[in-house]
């Protein structure tokens, strides 16, 4: 990403406050200048001395004279910022690249250059550049790096312009600026067979079959073109007009990855926070499941849903893997705690129809909530649920290293729904949880031969 925009070292001429903003730029040195020659002039007056005079004029002429000049210099400066990456998972660095150019006809004299960058990013990047001869070049750069997830702006750029005296200094800004996004951490997973695709179609595939059989019994109007073999003459004479049975279709495999935000689910705030793993994991298995060929959807307790409305909802390869992801990345990068209460607005969005694989983490629950969650099961061909409890987490590592009961009586009850329930303790890897929700279903869930893989 590349920004860029120009400054001009010239005021207007005929603005006095033009020559207050020169004066107020004036340095320690161009003040101390000032008042030595003012008060050589008081003693000069006193004492009847002349040659003190002078002097005293000379150095209290000196700063304003040097902060016109400077105002009033005719020289144009055009910067650029690249900033490689723009999206960076938390944790990473981000360099960014400064370039100054001098479209003048004239050299510059000392610039003292400076980015505006928010407190987390790290310390305030400054650089001194010499003398630029005219049509110069000159590049710096420096880096950022953030442990927590956001989007951070950076700039404008600002610029120092100083006298060769060193007695006054004027800022120039410029106003452009870019904007670093700061994503989740994404762990790999290995693949794992937990639900969602049918068995014998390959990663992610599934067929969408007649609920009645091999082929699909759902008519639709006839088309030109259509084989009149495919006609279904049970339909047409119930409608009045030609009905065609629908061919098979394949369809893509469906995962919705549901994200319990809600502020009291959870305690405790910062990088290593029960809601900050919640957060990571979402963004993992978004992205596992995009890569193994799924069609993906993110859910939240307040009902968004991401990648956005649609027919159903779901964004897949055929919509662009690439451009679905990075949506669903800026989406996790800058979410936060909800006010929300409860868990229906999501089940209000999954009620409509099977959904596929289920993926949720979520934090405390209550009796309602595991109540929502045991109906939510029933609207998806496989579900995992990732349960944080803030017990566990609030406890020191050494003591929540040990196995978690994942919520206790909540988690029976999503057990006994149907949902296969992994309690992650503080500090737990994602892939060995991940691991851990495929033994756990490698019981009870084969038996039933549940669909697809993860």
């Amino acid at each position: 990403m590349t920004t860029a925009g120009s400054v001009r070292a010239e005021g207007d001429h005929g603005d006095r406050g033009g020559l207050r903003t020169a004066l107020a730029g004036l340095t320690t040195r161009g003040r101390s200048f000032l008042a030595a020659g003012a008060a050589a002039a008081v003693c000069a007056y006193v004492l009847g001395q002349s040659d003190l005079l002078r002097v005293g004029l000379l150095l209290a002429v000196l700063p304003p004279v040097c902060a016109g000049v400077l105002y009033r210099t005719r020289y144009r400066v055009a910067g650029s910022r690249r900033l490689s990456p723009s999206r960076v998972p938390a944790g990473s660095e981000a360099r960014v690249r400064l370039r100054m150019d001098n479209v003048s006809r004239m050299p510059t004299g000392l610039l003292m250059l400076q980015d505006r960058v928010p407190y987390v990013l790290g310390p305030r990047p400054r650089f001194v550049l010499d003398r630029v001869e005219a049509g110069g070049r000159r590049e710096v750069s420096y880096r950022v790096r953030s442990d927590l997830r956001g989007r951070y702006p950076l700039g404008p750029l600002q610029l120092r312009l100083s006298d060769p005296f060193g007695m006054c200094e004027l800022t120039r800004a410029f106003s452009t600026y870019d904007t670093l996004t700061v994503i989740p951490r994404v762990e790999p997973l290995p693949p794992v067979r937990l639900s969602g695709e049918a068995r014998g179609h390959g990663d992610g595939r599934q067929r969408a079959l007649a609920l009645a059989g091999e082929d699909d019994l759902i008519p639709r109007g006839y088309r030109y073109g259509d084989d009149l073999r495919r006609v279904h003459w049970r339909s047409t004479a119930r409608y009045g007009e030609l009905m065609v049975r629908r061919e098979e279709q394949p369809q893509r495999a469906r995962c919705s990855v549901l994200l319990d935000t809600r502020a009291i689910a959870y305690a405790g705030a910062g990088p290593d926070s029960a809601f900050e793993w919640a957060v990571s994991g979402a963004a993992s298995v978004l992205t596992h499941m995009l890569e193994r060929g799924f069609s993906v959807r993110l859910l939240t307790d307040t009902g968004a849903s991401v990648p956005g409305e649609g027919s159903d909802g779901f964004a897949g390869a055929s919509q662009g893997s690439a451009d679905t992801a990075g949506l669903m990345m800026d989406t996790l990068a800058v979410v936060d705690h909800s006010d929300g209460a409860g868990l229906s607005r999501a089940y209000d969005v999954v009620r409509g129809g099977s959904e596929g694989l289920l993926v949720a983490f979520l934090g405390d629950l209550d009796e309602e909530q595991a109540a929502v969650l045991a109906r939510m099961r029933q609207r998806s061909g496989g579900a995992v649920a990732f349960l944080l409890d803030s017990g566990t987490w609030m406890r020191e590592p050494a003591d929540a290293s040990g196995p978690s009961d994942g919520g206790g009586k909540w988690s029976r009850m999503l057990r006994e729904a149907g949902w296969t329930v992994v309690g992650v303790p503080r500090g737990a890897s994602l892939e060995e949880q991940w691991r851990l929700a495929d033994r756990e279903r490698s019981g009870p869930a084969a038996a039933s031969g549940g669909e697809g893989a993860g």
